[in-house]
């Protein structure tokens, strides 16, 4: 703990591609959600496949984040998101030309890995370079991407069809992978020696043993996974919420689901932007409470005002979690570890984002959507963060 952790060369150009980067990444975490209840009624699916559609996604994730650390040293780390760019495009032009659910279905796995791919890339490499505040502003531009999502849907329902939305996603996606494309050659060859170098370089770490390390990886993966799975469980079952047991309209439903985005947003860029730094474990400790806090309003539901407005709360409150703990991990478990660790971390947090969500589906399926405020509430508390001791 406490290591001293040098930036690896970077350009601010570079800096400007990852930011934008998770923007896109973020666009159809909160474009799905919303965008579901008109893609069911087109293709006359029930309410609770979205759940299948993210636990496809979900697996395709998983899968591709336990190499992420190998291909991060053999392609760099431009070249590794080209190629996820590239895939997303593929998979999203899947989206947009489906006419039934089984394509929506078949390319979900192809979104998922371009998913996992630009999320544990990204995550690891500035992680390592210790940049607290580059790390906060990744998110909060993911954040930007799903407080955007929604909006993008909602304009794209009020002028005739959800799928417009996906055909723009595939545009973007295409555009990243280009331009990652040409920041590999911008970079050249030092770039890659310079990573390859850092990444083989002997760094100290905790002098653990085999069974110690195994618990303390599968705890911490565990927090990822329960607190990843609320936030996006959260976020993809709103838009349901507001328009099948609130009875808000299709307008008012994209408004309250920006809400909750736009919250997450707001919160994330402003951890990065304050001029003292509030410490990983603080931001953890606090946003736990609060978002059980939140929940606990959702499952009360006092009006539709008071709903929405606790919704935008929980977003506030999760804001900070998950690269809060990203931050932790390097000084945690060391550098060396933290290469592998971040990618399996972020795999952990793609199955907990689909799996609990698939969960509440399932759970709406057999009951209804007053089960959503519930199954939040309760979220946050099947696991507590892993000491950072």
């Amino acid at each position: 703990m406490g290591e001293q952790r040098r930036p690896a060369p970077a350009s601010r150009s570079s800096d400007l591609l990852s930011l934008g980067s998770f923007v896109v990444l973020g666009l159809p975490d909160g474009m799905l959600g919303t965008a579901w209840p008109a893609m069911r009624a087109t293709f006359g699916a029930p309410v609770g496949d979205l759940g299948l559609i993210l636990l496809i996604a979900t697996a395709g994730s998983v899968l591709v984040t336990a190499f992420v650390g190998p291909l991060m040293r053999r392609l760099g780390v431009p070249a590794l998101l080209a190629v996820a760019g590239s895939v997303a495009a593929l998979g999203y032009a899947g989206f947009a030309l489906a006419p039934g659910l089984w394509l929506v279905l078949a390319v979900a796995a192809l979104t998922g890995m371009a998913a996992g791919m630009m999320d544990a890339g990204l995550n690891t490499a500035v992680a390592l370079t210790g940049r607290r505040r580059l790390l906060n502003l990744l998110h909060g531009a993911y954040g930007v991407g799903t407080a955007i999502g929604p909006l993008v849907v909602t304009v794209a329902i009020l002028t005739g069809s959800w799928r417009p939305a996906y055909l723009t996603l595939t545009v973007l996606d295409l555009v990243i992978a280009g331009s990652w494309l040409r920041q590999r050659r911008r970079d050249g060859p030092a770039s890659r020696s310079a990573e390859h170098a850092q990444a083989n370089e002997p760094q100290p770490g905790p002098q653990w043993s085999r069974r110690r390390y195994g618990a303390v990886l599968a705890a911490g993966m565990s927090v990822f996974f329960l607190y990843t799975g609320l936030e996006v469980g959260a976020g993809q079952w709103e838009a349901s919420f507001c328009r099948g047991h609130l009875n808000l309209s299709t307008g008012a439903t994209g408004l309250a689901t920006f809400g909750y985005w736009g919250a997450l947003t707001a919160v994330r860029i402003s951890l990065a932007l304050v001029p003292r730094p509030v410490s990983p474990r603080t931001v953890v400790r606090y946003g736990t409470a609060l978002a059980v806090i939140a929940a606990a309003v959702i499952w009360w539901q006092p009006g539709p005002a008071g709903t929405v407005i606790a919704f935008a709360a929980l977003g506030g409150a999760l804001a900070g979690v998950f690269p809060a703990l990203i931050t932790l991990t390097p000084g945690r478990i060391g550098e060396r570890r933290a290469q592998h660790v971040i990618a399996w971390q972020v795999g952990a947090a793609a199955a907990g984002g689909a799996g609990v969500s698939a969960l509440i589906g399932l759970l709406i399926g057999a009951t209804s959507l007053t089960v959503l405020g519930p199954a939040l509430t309760t979220s946050p508390s099947w696991s507590s963060p892993p000491s950072c001791s």
